[in-house]
């Protein structure tokens, strides 16, 4: 494992693309703290996000997740261009030419990948503790690392995009179209959910249930579904909708259904770039 991750990051510390987009990435998960200094003073209003409670144990493991998550795209393309300068440069051919077998290729990538996936957990973890520290009105051991599941639930969800992206990256061979086949899957699923919406709008049980039933299946949407919206759980949320006479009964926690479908769509990426490589012609 340690050998395949040598000749990754190596390769990697020699693609200067890679390493600024990597920079950009982890710059914009530390910019998660700048929503701190977010303030307004005009008049009477005097508005501080940080005083709203988005900082607050165990809420911040939850809120930070989701706004990390959404900064995925910057890794997608190192990864796509990852795979995509294997076929450029011709480095692909030269691995197997020097012993590496095609599986042990396609583990690379993938041990690369849980390697981001992994930092990026790490990094949103300590980001918010810091956060938790300074903002938190709860600093009681127990609170603080209540609801760590987001942070798992983060993880499997980047492992199961970035796992996507290889394969995407592999079945292409080139990082644009690989990333536009990726918007393209995302409008798709789009379309479907649509569909489904306008086929069961007449059932008498609820709409929603009926086609999240369907859709949790689908990749991206089982991905979207591990960490879902954290704003309506935000006092300030809940009383503004009290006071219209609407509630939130919506379930926040990480479910394991999710998580078993995430991995479970990982492993078919991953087995199938093996496939897909071991088929193709080099």
């Amino acid at each position: 494992m340690l050998r395949l991750l040598y000749i990754e990051f190596h390769k990697l510390k020699h693609n200067r693309a890679s390493k600024v987009l990597s920079i950009i990435y982890f710059a914009l998960l530390t910019s998660v703290a700048l929503v701190a200094a977010i303030k307004f003073d005009v008049g009477p209003i005097k508005f501080h996000l940080a005083d709203q409670g988005i900082f607050n144990f165990p809420y911040i493991w939850h809120f930070n997740t989701y706004i990390a998550a959404i900064f995925k795209f910057f890794l997608l393309l190192v990864i796509v261009s990852m795979m995509a300068n294997e076929y450029s440069y011709k480095t692909l051919k030269q691995n197997l030419i020097d012993g590496l077998s095609k599986k042990e290729f396609v583990l690379s990538k993938f041990y690369t990948v849980i390697i981001f996936a992994l930092t990026s957990t790490f990094f949103v973890f300590v980001i918010s503790l810091i956060l938790g520290s300074i903002y938190s009105d709860f600093n009681e051991f127990s609170i603080i690392f209540s609801d760590l599941s987001y942070l798992f639930a983060f993880f499997v969800k980047l492992l199961g995009f970035f796992s996507f992206g290889l394969f995407l990256g592999i079945l292409i061979k080139r990082s644009a179209f690989a990333v536009a086949a990726m918007i393209v899957w995302l409008i798709v699923e789009s379309i479907v959910k649509g569909y489904l919406y306008w086929t069961f709008k007449d059932l008498k049980t609820s709409t929603d249930e009926a086609v999240n039933a369907i859709m949790q299946f689908f990749p991206l949407e089982a991905m979207a579904n591990l960490i879902k919206e954290p704003f309506s759980r935000l006092g300030a949320v809940k009383s503004v909708a009290s006071q219209i006479g609407t509630s939130f009964t919506k379930d926040y926690s990480v479910s394991f259904l999710n998580v078993v479908i995430v991995l479970v769509w990982t492993f078919i990426f991953i087995y199938s770039s093996y496939f897909l490589l071991k088929k193709r012609d080099l």
